[in-house]
């Protein structure tokens, strides 16, 4: 079965953002570029994860190309604050992601692979290295993936992106100061008390 690509060369914008409360919140990447919208279901470690490995590959494209290409420095205060684009339609749930840079556009290109229930059959992974492992399952769940996101964008995007990306994951329930998982706004069991609810101050 051919896989569907969702193809973005030179998006208008391209985010991370949320539907709904704290605690019940969707995550999402969205990419539009003029009236062509796709948005794609992630979870929040996704988000935050993508975010980290963006900022990295920036530093390492200032290292490696000595300032000719313009990168902006890091921001915390993203430039596009505005809701996600609507309609958003779900076009499928994240699985695994890749990043690349482009050096003969100056361009970073991430791929977004549909999540599978993909099996690594007639493997024996029990003696591998985890870091072979996790790119052979990689590679099975790409290769099984029936959709994919793909997203060109420039160091400028990819700044704006983080910025907003790391807004959006800290905005979420604030953490327990003694077990470090979400509270939630009805109360907390921290696990830390062995159930026991105390105030915080």
């Amino acid at each position: 079965m051919a896989i569907v690509v969702h193809r973005y060369e030179a998006p208008d914008r391209f985010v991370a953002g949320t539907v709904g409360s704290p605690g019940e919140r969707t995550f999402f990447l969205q990419a539009r570029e003029g009236n062509r919208i796709t948005s794609v279901a992630c979870e929040k470690q996704q988000v935050s994860v993508l975010a980290e490995h963006l900022e990295r590959v920036l530093e390492e494209v200032v290292r490696r190309t000595g300032g000719r290409v313009e990168v902006p420095p890091p921001r915390d205060v993203p430039d596009d604050n505005q809701p996600l684009d609507a309609p958003i339609t779900e076009e499928f749930r994240v699985g695994t992601m890749t990043i690349a840079w482009d050096a003969d556009d100056d361009k970073i290109v991430i791929e977004m692979f549909s999540s599978t229930d993909a099996e690594v059959s007639g493997l024996d992974l029990t003696e591998a290295d985890p870091e072979v492992e996790a790119e052979m399952v990689q590679a099975v769940e790409e290769e099984r993936a029936e959709e994919v996101f793909v997203v060109r964008i420039t160091p400028r995007t990819a700044r704006d992106f983080v910025a907003r990306a790391n807004a959006v994951v800290s905005a979420g329930r604030p953490s327990c100061p003694f077990c470090l998982q979400p509270m939630d706004a009805e109360g907390h069991v921290c696990p830390r008390a062995n159930g026991y609810r105390r105030p915080l101050f």
